[in-house]
């Protein structure tokens, strides 16, 4: 009977992982429409001429939406199971990009507003679990992690450019319209491909409250934050910059197209690097992210010096080994770190910080008044150097609370 034991167990390996790149593809379709959370400003200021003020408020609406939504939607996928979280989740997606398509009230945008933000995102703790669940090694996991973080930026880089084709050819409202099909279609892929949560587990019931005991979370949180106040320099910080220069949008364009092109050349060689092949990773994440916030903090503190298209579009491409080396090293701890039936949870946290650094930058516009470029690059370096020294306490806690809980999966 045990000679037979390879040739049942192989399969069912296969199908995990084909489940979890089918599940990357679909988050990289989800990120490549999000029409309606990368044009609301355009749509809340020009699309329906309620101007540059009503298009701040809508961003704020949109942001406190995204930190509360990632709290439900990692508590959602814990709770009720990958499946039934992200087939509910991205229904409710889609109904509200449909309707944004729909209202035109500024009261009625805000609420759409932050309906999106609770959305927003809504689907990254569901699959980050289907990877943790269907993976057994820990260089498996962290790899999957990584690729799931570098689905979110090329989606981003393809959202941008197909979105502002469709938008000046065929309206801002057949934008939300792709965007809420894509949802549904994820839906349903959802559906057919996650098994449904089992009636009976022997995982313990984690909460918020344990999860935030966690002093390893509470740490790579804080460097989650300030590192990523910096990457989202690349859509916060550098049209505030080009818009000073007087530069056209076309040059906004070309740093985008750097930053994609770096990510699709750079990304597999760095991840063989970083990773390897093997079942464990070749370095401590500590060291690791602290290398990614540096770049990270340099990169974007060159941008805040340059004044043309050639000079920002290499800041632009600097900033990507920042991101690979922060993605690599944060889908090493989700992989590691996280308890089972607490994993959506876990990446709830890390994707709040994201959200939460989606907010700083909005004050950048008055630090560039008030003190000009130095002040802005004051600003995120002094962010980036937070982030690093936060690195520190970090690898004293994962010393002496080590992530021990891969042995729950395997």
């Amino acid at each position: 009977m045990a000679t037979h034991a390879p040739a049942t167990t192989m399969p069912a390996v296969r199908t995990a992982r084909s489940v979890v790149w089918i599940l990357i593809i679909s988050s990289l379709a989800v990120k490549a429409a999000g029409f309606s959370w990368d044009f609301l400003s355009y749509y809340v200021a020009d699309g329906t001429g309620h101007g540059t003020t009503a298009a701040g408020a809508a961003l704020t609406a949109f942001g406190i939406g995204w930190c509360v939504g990632q709290a439900s939607a990692g508590a959602l996928t814990d709770r009720l199971g990958q499946r039934t979280a992200l087939v509910v989740l991205m229904v409710l997606s889609a109904l509200a990009c449909l309707a944004l398509a729909v209202v035109t009230s500024l009261p009625a945008l805000l609420a759409v507003a932050v309906c999106l933000g609770l959305t927003m995102e809504a689907h990254r703790p569901a699959v980050s679990a289907a990877i943790n669940d269907a993976i057994p090694s820990e260089a498996g996991r962290t790899r999957a992690q990584a690729w799931l973080y570098w689905s979110a930026n090329v989606g981003i880089a393809v959202c941008g450019g197909a979105g502002g084709y469709l938008a000046h050819h065929h309206g801002y409202r057949i934008l939300f319209v792709v965007n809420a099909l894509v949802c549904l279609v994820f839906a349903l892929v959802a559906r057919r491909t996650l098994a449904p949560r089992p009636t009976a587990t022997d995982a313990p019931r984690v909460s918020y409250r344990q999860v935030l005991g966690d002093r390893t979370l509470r740490w790579i949180t804080l460097v989650a934050v300030c590192s990523m106040i910096c990457a989202w320099g690349l859509v916060s910080v550098l049209p505030l910059l080009m818009t000073s220069d007087g530069l056209p949008a076309t040059t906004y364009g070309l740093a985008m197209v750097a930053n994609t092109v770096a990510v699709l050349a750079l990304t597999p060689p760095l991840m063989r690097l970083l990773v390897g092949r093997g079942d464990t990773v070749r370095y401590p994440l500590v060291p690791v992210l602290a290398t990614g916030s540096a770049i990270l903090g340099l990169g974007i503190t060159i941008a805040a010096f340059q004044h043309t298209a050639i000079g920002y579009a290499i800041a632009a491409a600097v900033l990507v080994p920042g991101e690979i080396c922060y993605s690599v090293a944060i889908g090493a701890y989700i992989s590691t770190a996280a308890p089972a039936g607490a994993t959506g949870r876990y990446q709830a946290v890390i994707s709040g910080a994201t959200a939460l650094a989606s907010l700083p930058p909005l004050g950048i516009a008055l630090a560039l008044d008030a003190g000009g470029r130095p002040l802005v690059a004051v600003f995120l370096a002094s962010s980036a150097l937070l982030a690093m020294a936060a690195c520190y306490p970090l690898a004293q806690s994962l010393r002496t609370h080590p992530t021990t809980h891969t042995d729950d999966r395997s």
